[in-house]
């Protein structure tokens, strides 16, 4: 069976932990958060799908619609000011980390798969190779959600008050659990590789033991 080995254990303990960390900031409203030392803050804390406000109200607009309260990012009440709470940045880092979430779904399934696999199937090594490029191809594109979120969250051109923001505990989680993912898909690499080599020799094994077998059956005909 499956990770049977130190390096598929590691590998597979990474990938249900990085799982455990992503799923959380996937699903949290805390990548962006007010410091709470300012009683007026009109911006509390936002998430990828989530935001939450206090009468705040975009003075770079002529209306008098003032919000308060946390709701989903794409409500239809928050029309009038997506262009103020979706700039290109955001939007990348909402595609890439759900690349990477939907990417790592796919690896957890492939990894349950490998756990119930005999190292004997003949699709062994793909599947490992399969999970191993999925990973690193999920962490990689949480690597550029995380950078992106990092560089431009807290800047002075989005959310107001932005010397009390700071990057909230979501996003400390999808760092870590971008970082967790990087390994988990290598080491399912490296235990493909190790994989093939033993199925290699054994091949070679049995093919040496077969060529002296012949090789006894061939002298013993002879001799008679």
């Amino acid at each position: 069976m499956g990770a049977s080995t130190k390096t598929g254990k590691f590998a597979v303990g990474f990938t249900f932990a990085s799982f455990f960390f992503i799923i959380i900031a996937f699903a949290t409203p805390f990548w962006l958060q007010n410091d709470g030392e300012r009683r007026d803050a009109k911006f509390n804390n936002l998430g990828l799908w989530e935001v939450c406000f206090t009468d705040f109200q975009d003075i770079h607009r002529f209306y008098d619609t003032k919000f308060t309260g946390c709701m989903w990012i794409f409500e239809e009440e928050y029309y009038i000011i997506h262009d103020f709470l979706l700039p290109g940045f955001f939007i990348a880092v909402q595609f890439f980390f759900t690349i990477c979430f939907t990417l790592l779904l796919i690896g957890i399934l492939i990894t349950l798969i490998y756990l119930g696999c005999s190292k004997d199937n003949d699709r062994y090594i793909m599947l490992l190779l399969t999970n191993g490029t999925t990973l690193i191809i999920s962490a990689l594109c949480g690597l550029i959600a995380v950078i992106t979120f990092g560089a431009n969250g807290d800047n002075r051109d989005w959310m107001p008050n932005w010397e009390h923001n700071d990057m909230g505990w979501s996003f400390a989680l999808a760092v870590i659990g971008v970082f967790l993912i990087f390994p988990a898909g290598v080491l399912f690499v490296v235990e493909a590789r190790r994989a093939t080599y033993r199925r290699l020799n054994e091949i070679g094994n049995q093919e040496a033991a077969y060529s002296m077998d012949d090789r006894k059956y061939r002298g013993g005909h002879t001799d008679i």
